[in-house]
């Protein structure tokens, strides 16, 4: 029973609305002093051998990325890209937004970044278009959800850093469910629309479009194409994204100055200053964590009350779906992560599989009330009321259950590009 301890230490310190950096402090400490010898520097000494990864360069360099690309034209030009490929079809629109945010996200690993990006522009030439605004609210808040599971995601190298696991081949994993929710929501969109009045397919508007986006559009293929080929490491894939972004955006489009690159690199500082410390702390927690064999108790203790590997799985998805609302991705990740993870795999589901089913959930939380990210944040940038995006949000969310079942039930799905 001693392995529930450290659980039941978060649980109070959630209740107590304690800071996460305290609680993942804390919870060392306490897996130090029941299991160890209550030499609590180990954990000062463990947070500079956590550090010391050459991937985690890889985050801020993402972010950083992504929000040269916000700050430019590149949003503006795959939009363009996409309703010019989609403007016949009934719902087309729709589809262009979801088609926008899928590469979008695999441009800037950011699910807020690319509701924002994508939905500043869709919003209002949906609403303009006709389209319903409770639909439209909802496909730019379930489009930019994407960014959580589709490489090059965020979430994804912090998973692959707290479990140490490959994080190349979580990005390998992530691809086909992230395209099969591209599937589900584009159908979605076009049945919802059916009756919609669409616009005549021109090859000259396409080719324009083209022209002007191409550079943009190419990014995720010269990102993910160097890590799937094995030519780049993550760091220097995130490096090239970085350069590529900066030689687009400033020197050739010239739609950033110097002024404003600056502001960018202040607000990923920022965000970059915020987690890194979360992150040091909870990579010691796992290497605690280890070294005491906490997570191998706590598969005792699991496998004395599930017999079934897919009752496990039935209960952690529901676990996830409730912490979702409740924490952070990151959040969930870092305490999560590390005392799941080995479970999971005493289970016999692989660490690269559990990583994805554990995000894909993590995902669903972005747009569940009251703390879903993605609804708060399109509070303030869209201005519209809570209840008014949960309603929206409802018919998307249903699909990414949906999603989330078909991939439970279909391993091979997630893991077909890792083999």
């Amino acid at each position: 029973m001693s392995a529930l301890l450290p659980i039941s230490l978060v649980l109070l310190l959630l209740l107590l609305r304690q800071p996460l950096l305290i609680i993942l402090l804390a919870l060392a400490a306490a897996v130090q002093l029941l299991w160890g010898k209550g030499q609590l520097d180990y954990v000062v000494e463990d947070l500079w051998v956590a550090l010391n990864k050459e991937t985690i360069l890889a985050i801020p360099m993402f972010l950083l990325c992504g929000g040269v690309m916000t700050r430019g034209s590149t949003a503006r030009r795959l939009i363009r890209i996409a309703s010019a490929l989609t403007c016949h079809i009934p719902g087309g629109l729709g589809v262009a937004c979801i088609l926008a945010c899928m590469v979008f996200a695999a441009i800037s690993g950011s699910s807020v970044v690319t509701m924002l990006a994508v939905g500043g522009v869709m919003l209002p030439a949906m609403k303009a278009a006709g389209y319903s605004p409770r639909f439209t609210l909802g496909a730019v808040l379930a489009g930019g959800s994407l960014g959580v599971v589709l490489p090059p995601s965020v979430p994804l190298i912090i998973f692959g850093l707290v479990t140490e696991t490959s994080i190349v081949d979580l990005f390998k994993a992530g691809l086909l469910p992230g395209l099969l929710l591209v599937l589900l929501f584009s159908g979605y969109c076009m049945w919802v629309n059916r009756g919609a009045p669409t616009q005549a397919f021109s090859l000259a508007e396409l080719g324009a479009a083209l022209r002007s986006g191409l550079l943009a559009a190419l990014m995720p293929v010269l990102l993910l194409g160097g890590i799937y080929s094995g030519y780049f490491s993550v760091t220097e894939s995130a490096a090239l994204a970085l350069l590529y972004a900066l030689l687009i955006e400033v020197f050739i489009h010239q739609e950033m100055g110097l002024g404003e690159l600056e502001a960018v690199v202040i607000d990923t500082t920022k965000l970059a200053g915020s987690l890194f410390p979360l992150l040091a702390v909870a990579l010691s927690l796992a290497l605690v964590l280890a070294e005491h064999r906490v997570p191998e108790q706590l598969v005792q203790l699991m496998q004395g009350w599930f017999s079934s590997p897919y009752g496990f799985m039935l209960v952690v998805n529901l676990l996830l779906l409730v912490v979702s609302c409740l924490m952070t991705t990151t959040e969930a990740l870092l305490i999560l992560g590390p005392l799941l993870t080995p479970v999971a795999a005493a289970y016999g589901f692989e660490k690269v599989f559990f990583g994805i089913i554990m995000i894909h959930n993590l995902e669903i939380g972005y747009l569940i009330p009251p703390l879903g990210i993605n609804l708060l944040i399109a509070m303030t940038a869209f201005k519209q009321k809570m209840s008014d995006l949960s309603v929206a949000a409802l018919p998307f969310l249903a699909l990414m259950v949906l999603g989330l079942a078909i991939l439970v039930a279909f391993p091979w799905i997630t893991m077909v590009l890792v083999r």
